[in-house]
């Protein structure tokens, strides 16, 4: 992976990714940070399947929510952290195999509310992209913490 080209707003997402149980667990992977922008990649493994193999849709829901959390975090204020006030996810195809990308994009930053939206699109072992899911969500930015 190439070096960042914004490290102190990479380190932030990374310190706050790596504190995330549910995505460690999951496999989640930061790709890319950008002001307004985040993108987080999700391998195909046994931890992320439905019942019939395909990507499981809170995988994907949880993929989103991180993906567009993560971009509102980049234009928070320091000392800051975001959480989920809501969210809405149409899911456009079902997969199995590849990896998911997720790419959060701030919509209308601000003090109290941040908007975003998440395309999560499936690429294939050969490369092929294909739309996966789409969601819109409410960030309400909050102390942190920790």
């Amino acid at each position: 992976m190439s070096t960042p080209a914004h490290p102190d707003l990479f380190v932030r997402v990374a310190d706050s990714l790596a504190r995330q149980g549910l995505m460690q667990h999951l496999g989640a992977q930061l790709r890319r940070v950008e002001p307004g922008m985040v993108e987080i990649w999700l391998p195909y493994s046994d931890k992320v399947t439905q019942q019939q193999n395909g990507f499981h849709g809170g995988a994907m829901g949880a993929l989103a929510d991180i993906a567009g959390g993560y971009a509102g975090l980049t234009v928070a204020e320091p000392g800051m952290e975001v959480v989920t006030a809501e969210y809405k996810i149409n899911f456009l195809g079902a997969y199995q195999s590849g990896t998911l990308r997720a790419v959060g994009r701030v919509l209308k930053p601000g003090r109290r509310l941040i908007v975003t939206t998440a395309d999560v699109t499936h690429v294939d072992d050969a490369g092929k992209e294909s739309p996966c899911a789409l969601m819109q969500q409410t960030l309400v930015p909050v102390p942190k913490t920790y």
